[in-house]
């Protein structure tokens, strides 16, 4: 019986040293991985990425715009308008970012992109041409602030008409405004909406 309470109590000591060092590892990992990490990480993309480490804020007359990550709400006819956006409560929630989730054989998916049909003909009922699919449809993300060339491109003459413009000047901002693949390779080319925009709000 001795023998067993004299290991009993050497025991003791050996567990509290093992507690103290995972504890001290714990707090050492924590520190590194909670603090100096991020701090260092964060550090180096404001140095040498400053404006994406930012949010890519787009800024006009020093405010603040919006972001070139982020898509915006456009219906007036004399802007261009991007992608539907599922977010809730409001379009382009960057809080809520998500898609709508509707299967193809879904009936509201359906609905939802003949009101944007209808609203796309209604500003513009002169226009036959088919309506590209981005112009109709959300995105996984429901925040996309690009479109297509073929979306912009729809959306030429609404807006040069409602703007008072040449359809060759809104195209040359449209040209102006679209970016290739990324590496000249991964992706398709795009249109940021925001920017166009913007770009359209500087003409004279």
């Amino acid at each position: 019986m001795a023998t067993t309470t004299q290991n009993v109590q050497a025991d003791v000591p050996q567990q509290g040293g093992l507690l103290r060092a995972a504890l001290a590892v714990f707090i050492g990992l924590s520190l590194i991985t909670g603090v100096l990490y991020p701090v260092v990480v964060t550090g180096i993309g404001k140095a040498m990425f400053p404006a994406q480490a930012g949010g890519s804020i787009i800024e006009r007359n020093g405010k603040a715009v919006g972001s070139s990550l982020i898509g915006q709400n456009f219906e007036s006819p004399e802007y261009f308008w991007g992608r539907i956006s599922a977010t809730a409560p409001n379009a382009y929630n960057a809080q809520a970012s998500s898609g709508s989730n509707l299967g193809p054989s879904n009936p509201a998916l359906t609905e939802a992109a003949k009101a944007r049909i209808a609203a796309l003909k209604a500003a513009d009922p002169t226009n036959s041409a088919p309506i590209p699919a981005d112009l109709v449809t959300a995105s996984a993300s429901g925040l996309d602030p690009q479109i297509s060339p073929a979306a912009a491109a729809y959306q030429v003459e609404r807006v040069a008409r409602a703007r008072h413009l040449s359809t060759e000047l809104v195209k040359k901002a449209v040209a102006e405004n679209t970016k290739g693949p990324i590496l000249g390779v991964f992706g398709e080319p795009t249109v940021n909406v925001l920017e166009l925009n913007l770009a359209l709000d500087e003409l004279k």
